[in-house]
């Protein structure tokens, strides 16, 4: 796993732009350091880094995953742990032994470029495959006190389209409406704009029907006609 880290670590030096870090890691307010990476070059040299240095198995991924992230001395870093539990050999490996991995992530992330991405491509993942585990999972989160994971609940279904649960995404809703935090309150109109592109009436129905936030609201009805 360390040979992963190094060659993941030497990689994004090659294509990191130093001038950029401060900037990154100011608009990012991150303690963390930033190398100066942007996202597309980030993404072409991890692809071949983890081509290049592929695992056989499941527990071998997840402990890949999980060194990069422990052992990222700069943002970019822990981007790539993520990008790792994403990437196209690893498909089969989405299955619910990755759930403490992604937890462990999103709690010691705390904050929105770590969460969304797992949020919504690898917990939404598993509540798709797996609704009956997930399901009650998503619950417990949605109501518990780490905003992070209730973000991510808010947010699991987010590329469910058509197939939304809207009486969990509802339920996940309900106990963040009345948090102050701008984090809860824009996940809240973040997933109804969402499910909005699939169902404009019921949102308009939603929104109109629960005391929300005015930024909640906003975001939710921000692609819709003006009413």
């Amino acid at each position: 796993m360390e040979i992963l880290q190094k060659a993941v670590r030497t990689a994004l030096t090659d294509v990191a732009d130093p001038a950029k870090a401060p900037v990154m890691q100011a608009y990012m307010k991150s303690s963390m350091p930033f190398l100066g990476v942007q996202a597309a070059p980030r993404r072409a040299a991890l692809k071949r880094v983890f081509a290049d240095y592929p695992v056989d198995t499941a527990s071998a991924w997840r402990e890949a995953t999980l060194t990069l992230w422990r052992g990222a001395e700069y943002r970019e870093e822990r981007y790539a742990a993520i990008e790792l539990t994403g990437f196209r050999l690893y498909r089969a490996f989405q299955t619910l032994d990755a759930l403490p991995a992604y937890e462990e992530m999103i709690v010691t992330g705390a904050w929105w470029d770590y969460v969304d991405e797992l949020a919504v491509h690898r917990v939404g993942g598993l509540l798709a495959a797996f609704p009956d585990t997930m399901r009650p999972l998503m619950l417990r989160w949605a109501r518990g006190t780490d905003l992070w994971k209730r973000r991510t609940a808010i947010l699991s279904q987010n590329r469910f389209k058509s197939a939304t649960d809207t009486g969990l995404l509802y339920a996940c809703i309900e106990p963040s409406l009345s948090d102050n935090d701008f984090f809860a309150r824009k996940a809240i109109g973040w997933a109804l704009r969402e499910y909005a592109k699939t169902n404009p009436g019921e949102v308009v129905r939603y929104v109109d029907h629960t005391r929300i936030s005015g930024l909640s609201r906003r975001e939710a009805l921000k692609n819709l006609p003006a009413r």
